[in-house]
């Protein structure tokens, strides 16, 4: 089943026989693990499949159960899973807060420096997800969390990227996860993905609750 999202070329999400465009930006809504490595191991095994980038940050796991339970799921990844140029597995450390503070500005740094240099270097599409259960914890700056999520759909709008953020709903509150919903315009629950009702485009959902990440000061 093809999901519209936007006018880019389309792509196999690799669960639930769905496919969709490039450049969106997805919420996994999950309880069970089995539920979110239905998610994570589809996704993952069809970019590796047809050669695109994975970068993935697990948080609920080790980086070792991983890809002891990725290789099983996946035969084809298990050797690929310590190749830089097919897999980037991160901790949300390193990736949301490397210097013990987490900021949008900085994501979005990062984010574009790494996608220039990808593009600069005849890059593959970049397939991202990430386990976001490390937002619960007492990190200076993540109460900026949603600002950056918002800001996100700028980031990938127009890219040949796919990002999809996890949220296990049986450890976040309701309010934390309308937020997450208001920031993502598509979601998948359930194993259904569809167009997200509770959207607010990031111009309208900054300017109520985080102006002060509408605009950079140069």
């Amino acid at each position: 089943m093809h999901i519209q999202t936007s006018d880019q070329p389309s792509l196999d999400l690799g669960f639930g026989e769905y496919t969709c465009n490039w450049g969106v930006h997805l919420c996994g809504l999950y309880e069970t693990d089995k539920e979110r490595d239905a998610i994570i191991f589809g996704f993952l095994a069809q970019g590796a499949k047809v050669g695109d980038l994975q970068l993935y940050c697990p948080a609920e796991r080790s980086r070792e159960d991983f890809e002891s339970k990725m290789s099983a799921a996946c035969p084809h990844c298990g050797p690929k899973l310590k190749d830089q140029e097919v897999f980037r597995i991160s901790s949300a450390r390193d990736l949301y807060y490397p210097d013990g503070t987490f900021s949008p500005w900085a994501m979005e740094d990062g984010l574009n420096a790494f996608y220039e240099q990808s593009r600069d270097q005849g890059g593959p599409n970049i397939r991202a997800t990430a386990e976001m259960v490390w937002a619960l914890e007492t990190i200076p700056g993540v109460e900026h969390l949603m600002a950056y999520e918002s800001r996100l759909n700028y980031f990938i709008k127009g890219k040949p990227w796919v990002s999809i953020c996890l949220y296990n709903v049986a450890k976040f509150d309701g309010k934390t996860i309308m937020k997450v919903l208001q920031t993502h315009p598509y979601i998948i629950s359930q194993g259904v993905i569809s167009a997200n009702p509770f959207f607010v485009d990031p111009d309208i959902w900054l300017s109520k609750n985080a102006p002060e990440f509408m605009n950079r000061d140069e």
